[in-house]
C-alpha cells in the first residue's frame, strides 16, 4: 500500500464553488471527490452511525482501489472511554464492513482529558481483531514506552497529529503510517502554507514513515483541506515517496 492522501470528510456545503461545482448534486459529491483523491476519512461515524444503505452507497460510488478510513464512534471513545468495548466495536465493524474492499483502517481519537489507560486500550484493540487501527492520543500521559510497546504488540499505528496540544512523537508502531493535519497557520488559516507541507514531507521521509499509510487533512474551512491535500500529493510525488495513483490533482482547485 502506498501513502494515500485525502481529507477528513467530503460533504461540506462550503466546498461548493471552491471544490465542488455549484450545480453538482449532493449524491454525486463522493464520486467527484474520488476521481481526484485516493482516500477519505469518514468522520460522520464519530457523531452517529450511518445506515447500512449509506455504507453500500458509498462503496458503490468510488472506483477500485479507493479507501475509506473510519473514525470510531464517540460512544466508544468519549462516552464509555474505552470501557466494555466489545459490543460497540462489533457494531462498528459490522456496519463499516459493508464498504467491502474499500474499507481501510479505523481511527480511535481519544478525548483530550483522558489520561493513559493501558488495559482499556488493550481491550479495545483486541475487540477490533485483525482490523487495522490508528490511535490519536490527546493527553501527554499516553506517550510512554509502555504504550508504544502496547501499540506495537497489537499492530496498531500511533496517529501522528499536527494540532494544538501535546506534540505527537514521530514513531512508527505498525507497518503503516497515519497522519492527521488539523490546522495550518498560513496567511489564510486554517490552510497550511507550502513551507509547512514541505516540512511534513521531510519529517515523514527522515523518520521512514512515508512509504505506506494515510495522510488526512481535517482543516475543512475555506476548502483548505482539499487544497492542501492536492498540494501534499504533488510534494510527495516530487520527493519520489508517493507511488500511488496517476490522478492529475492540479485541476481540482477552482477559483
Amino acid at each position: 500500500m502506498d501513502l494515500l492522501v485525502g481529507t477528513s470528510g467530503f460533504a461540506y456545503p462550503h466546498w461548493k464553488g471552491s471544490f465542488y461545482p455549484r450545480g453538482l448534486a449532493a449524491n454525486a459529491q463522493l464520486g467527484y471527490y474520488a476521481e481526484r483523491f485516493a482516500a477519505v476519512e469518514l468522520n460522520v461515524t464519530f457523531y452517529r452511525m450511518p445506515s447500512a444503505a449509506a455504507f453500500r452507497g458509498w462503496a458503490n460510488a468510488v472506483p477500485p482501489g479507493f479507501v475509506f478510513a473510519v473514525k470510531a464512534s464517540r460512544y466508544i471513545t468519549h462516552v464509555r472511554r474505552l470501557r466494555d468495548p466489545k459490543d460497540p466495536v462489533e457494531f462498528l465493524r459490522e456496519r463499516a464492513g459493508l464498504l467491502g474492499e474499500h474499507l481501510g483502517p479505523f481511527l480511535l481519537q481519544l478525548p483530550p482529558d483522558m489520561s493513559a489507560e493501558p488495559e482499556r486500550l488493550a481491550d479495545t484493540l483486541d475487540a477490533f481483531g485483525p482490523a487495522r487501527v490508528a490511535v490519536e492520543f490527546r493527553h501527554a500521559s499516553w506517550f510512554t514506552p509502555e504504550i508504544e510497546a502496547l501499540l506495537r504488540s497489537k499492530g496498531a499505528a500511533l496517529c501522528l497529529a499536527d494540532r494544538h496540544g501535546p506534540r505527537t512523537p514521530l514513531l512508527r508502531t505498525a507497518e503503516w503510517t497515519y497522519l492527521r493535519l488539523h490546522e495550518g497557520r498560513a496567511f489564510m488559516p486554517p490552510c497550511y502554507g507550502d513551507g509547512a507541507l514541505r516540512g511534513w514531507v521531510e519529517r515523514l521521509r527522515e523518520a521512514a514513515l512515508a512509504d505506506r499509510g494515510f495522510v488526512f487533512f481535517n482543516n475543512d474551512h475555506r476548502a483548505c483541506a482539499v487544497k492542501n491535500a492536492a498540494r501534499m500529493v504533488e510534494l510527495l510525488r516530487l520527493a519520489e515517496t508517493f507511488a500511488g495513483s496517476d490522478l492529475d490533482v492540479q485541476p481540482v482547485l477552482r477559483r
